[in-house]
């Protein structure tokens, strides 16, 4: 059976419509893919730390964004960092994508 949701019309182009169809089976795995990247990242972190507020404390969040600042996901470290951590990139990714700076380049580390 087929939900209203499940499928979405872009309309930006009259001529052309593209029908996206969402796969619950394929957005699960992804998810937990994702999920298991940042739990890697905070994993790897904590391992190779010399601070000690982060390699035994354990106070860091990790988390993968979209190039514009959107968050995709988030590993379950320490989540009142993750508040404040969408802003954060976003705020960067304007910054350094404005007029008469680089931009982000591949390898940049912030």
């Amino acid at each position: 059976k087929k939900h209203e949701d499940d499928e979405h019309m872009d309309t930006s182009n009259e001529d052309q419509k593209v029908e996206i169809k969402e796969d619950p089976v394929q957005l699960s795995i992804f998810a937990h893919r994702f999920m298991g990247i940042a739990e890697q990242m905070g994993r790897t972190l904590a391992r190779t730390a010399i601070s000690v507020n982060i390699k035994e404390r354990l106070d860091f969040s990790c988390a993968l964004f979209t190039n514009d600042g959107g968050l995709v996901a988030n590993a379950p470290h320490i989540p009142v960092h993750l508040g404040a951590m969408q802003s954060a990139v976003r705020f960067q990714v304007e910054y350094w994508n404005s007029e008469g700076r680089e931009g982000i380049n591949e390898g940049d580390v912030f």
